[in-house]
């Protein structure tokens, strides 16, 4: 429904304004409809899943409906796809909530200090912990970011900065393609060529860390292209100008003012390699002690502990799985605390542009 209302003299004519509902309109017209649907549904034989489509399309329908009779068609088509894109936002977010809920609350009981401060070396039924999982992690982690970070760091200056032609296309399509790759053929990978070295049974924690890095570096690659493209070539253009050789203008412009979005790519890599399973199931393996030295014999890590405590959890089972899912838990929260600095990185060491 419109209304046409004098304009004000200045413009020379009449305006149409059309009639807007308030805002908590529609939040309870939504209710409305869902309380609807899920009446239908206890009708005709209730379920939890008929129940929330019903709920959601009846809800959705009443704000269009109202929306197009009060005010008009262009805003009830806006009113629509909002409800559709919130409906779809929060349907992604039941599996979320699920998972973190259903991993707090099984792993809160195993969360104590035991378990950060002692190993598995002589343990069968209660008690033991994860304290050589968590350092073997860091550990191989923390190689497999010096080994994939310069790699994928120089791989992307040389595409963006240098390269080419054919050479710089093969690079960008061999990258894709690692992109792809199944992480359980990095770990045969890693596996394969240390065998042909070591021996068919030879289980190291650098192996471990080679085929995280077969699953890291396409991802710093592409990550560090994107953000080196984003500096203007207005300042390598200036640089040149004054003189400055290429390799000083990438090294002293064109890194400092990417910085935060690199730093922000590789912890974000970090992040996406430190709860592999599979390669490492195959190339470190597990042990219930304690090993430091990631060239000489097996380790344990936190996915391979979590995946061992689940599937040999031992007599009585419930101490091993608690174990897995106290595991679990303490992957979710390194993952959360990387995805946290990635982003403080992101904000605070971000070139200033601003006078």
């Amino acid at each position: 429904m419109t209304t046409t209302l004098p304009a004000p003299p200045e413009t020379g004519g009449l305006v149409e304004r059309h009639r807007r509902l308030p805002r908590f309109t529609f939040p309870g017209l939504f209710l409305l409809g869902a309380l609807i649907g899920v009446g239908l549904s206890a009708v005709t034989g209730f379920s939890l899943v008929l129940a929330a489509v019903y709920a959601v399309v009846l809800g959705t329908l009443a704000v269009y409906v109202v929306s197009r009779s009060v005010e008009g068609s262009r805003k009830a088509v806006d009113r629509l796809v909002t409800s559709v894109v919130t409906t779809a936002f929060a349907v992604a977010m039941v599996p979320l909530v699920s998972l973190v809920w259903t991993v707090l609350s099984k792993g809160l009981e195993r969360l104590d200090a035991e378990f950060f401060t002692s190993s598995m070396l002589g343990i069968v039924g209660e008690g033991g912990g994860a304290y050589h999982a968590i350092l073997g992690t860091l550990i191989i982690t923390g190689l497999t970011a010096i080994i994939s970070v310069p790699i994928g760091l120089l791989t992307a200056i040389y595409v963006v900065e240098y390269g080419t032609g054919r050479l710089k296309r093969a690079i960008t399509f061999l990258v894709d393609v690692m992109t792809g790759i199944p992480s359980i053929v990095a770990g045969l990978f890693a596996f394969a060529v240390f065998a042909i070295f070591f021996g068919p049974g030879v289980r190291m924690g650098i192996m471990g860390a080679v085929a995280l890095s077969v699953l890291m570096i396409p991802v710093v690659v592409r990550s560090s292209e994107e953000v080196l493209k984003l500096v203007p070539n207005e300042l390598r253009e200036a640089a040149y100008a004054l003189g400055v050789p290429k390799w000083r203008t990438i090294l002293k412009i064109v890194l400092p003012t990417a910085i935060a979005g690199l730093a922000t790519g590789v912890t974000l890599a970090v992040a996406r390699v430190i709860g592999e399973t599979a390669p490492l199931l195959i190339t470190v393996g597990i042990i219930n002690s304690t090993n430091l030295d990631p060239f000489d014999g097996r380790m344990a890590t936190l996915p391979v502990f979590a995946y061992y405590q689940l599937t040999q959890p031992g007599f009585p089972p419930e101490y091993g799985i608690d174990r897995a899912w106290t595991a679990a838990l303490i992957l979710i929260i390194l993952v959360m605390a990387l995805n946290v600095v990635a982003r403080l990185i992101s904000r605070f060491f971000a070139p200033k542009t601003g006078r």
